[in-house]
């Protein structure tokens, strides 16, 4: 699933293509996805001017004339920058075309995306109440030491939760775990104020080295470029259950948080 460094990447290399572009239209040959695409999503598009494109945790909103656009790739979507004669392959479910002669085409074999019009998604409940960005200042040690209170899930499980922070999905809870000599199963009320500091820190590494890195391409995903990530061959731990330790040699232990695939170091990480 693309997590937010992939959504960040996707953010970086559609934007400089598609911010101040007047929309032609827009074609949806497969309007079924997790949430139904809007039956008059062209003619709400139509003749609009797209402003500025942002992100708030895995979710993409351009900025319309009227209302909003809202994007999220789901477990296998990416999006493309193609001239809009491009035929389109299967699983290419909505075209938004630009006056310029390109197109933005949503790909989603899976269909878990969605791609919407809105008057403002800032206050729809699948925006609202999402935790602090995870680059940003709001994310801190002490912010994660006071909501962290009385928590007795694991460590990973609160970090994953995007009501604690948005955007920190099972690989980059891996290896920002790990970094920070944290043991995923540890209850996240019993960490001190020191190893919250060093989580954070961590977290915001992680991420910010995985953009720089094109993300992680595992399966699906694709930059809009069409390349693909390069940060899994920075891979500490996730995926790597039974290897040694690149700290410490010993055989990396896996386990399950959350239903979620956990690898850790039982000599690193405490």
């Amino acid at each position: 699933m693309p997590e937010l460094p992939e959504v960040e990447v996707t953010r970086l290399g559609i934007a400089p293509h598609v911010e101040g572009q007047k929309i032609a239209g827009a074609e949806v040959r497969n309007g079924r996805l997790r949430l139904p695409v809007n039956p008059d999503f062209s003619s709400r598009l139509e003749g609009q001017q797209l402003g500025i494109l942002w992100r708030r945790g895995k979710y993409l909103v351009g900025e319309l004339e009227k209302g909003q656009l809202l994007i999220h790739l789901g477990m296998s979507g990416h999006l493309r920058i193609l001239p809009s004669q491009t035929p389109p392959a299967a699983h290419d479910h909505v075209d938004i075309h630009f006056a310029g002669g390109n197109c933005l085409r949503f790909h989603d074999p899976r269909r878990f995306g969605l791609i919407l019009w809105g008057e403002n998604f800032r206050t729809h409940p699948l925006l609202q109440n999402l935790g602090p960005e995870p680059l940003t200042p709001d994310f801190s040690g002490s912010y994660l030491f006071q909501c962290s209170r009385g928590r007795t899930q694991a460590v990973k499980a609160f970090l994953m939760d995007a009501q604690t922070v948005v955007g920190v999905g099972n690989i980059y809870a891996n290896e920002s775990l790990f970094l920070a000599g944290l043991d995923p199963r540890r209850p996240a009320g019993g960490l001190g104020p020191a190893q919250c500091r060093r989580l954070a820190i961590s977290v915001k590494q992680v991420l910010a080295d995985a953009i720089a890195q094109g993300g992680t391409t595992l399966r699906d995903f694709a930059r809009p470029d069409g390349r693909n990530g390069h940060f899994r061959l920075s891979l500490r731990v996730y995926g790597k259950e039974g290897e040694p330790c690149p700290r410490c040699t010993r055989t990396l232990a896996g386990t399950r948080i959350g239903g979620r695939a956990s690898v850790f170091c039982p000599r690193c990480q405490h």
